[in-house]
């Protein structure tokens, strides 16, 4: 956990909100805003959209987005069908506030967000 919150910080380098074509994205304020109007994202779909972002334009491997999100304990997962239902939920709400990006499936690997 401690490695992870040094790379996004570093990531961020010191910014709290990350602004993304239309989208702007606040890291304290665990919001995300399109043209000025503010989405409500549960939890996951906040920490998912923001893992994009930290790491856009990258294939982010669905082993390596479930570890971030959900934990340590994801090695014993069967599957991850959980997390392409939480994909399609972001993906939804983003497309009809009209966010400009995309979140990419990359088949049988992972997903990447393209701005």
């Amino acid at each position: 956990a401690r490695i992870k919150a040094v790379l996004r910080r570093k990531a961020l380098d010191g910014r709290n909100v990350v602004k993304l074509n239309n989208m702007e994205l606040d890291f304290n304020g665990r919001t995300l805003s399109v043209d000025g109007v503010e989405i409500h994202l549960n939890r996951k779909e906040f920490d998912i959209l923001a893992f994009f972002v930290v790491n856009k334009n990258r294939l982010i491997y669905k082993s390596a987005l479930a570890e971030h999100v959900w934990g340590d304990h994801m090695d014993n997962a069967d599957n991850f069908d959980f997390i392409y239902s939480q994909i399609k939920n972001l993906r939804r709400k983003l497309k009809d506030h009209g966010a400009n990006l995309e979140i990419q499936a990359i088949y049988g690997v992972g997903y990447k967000l393209t701005v």
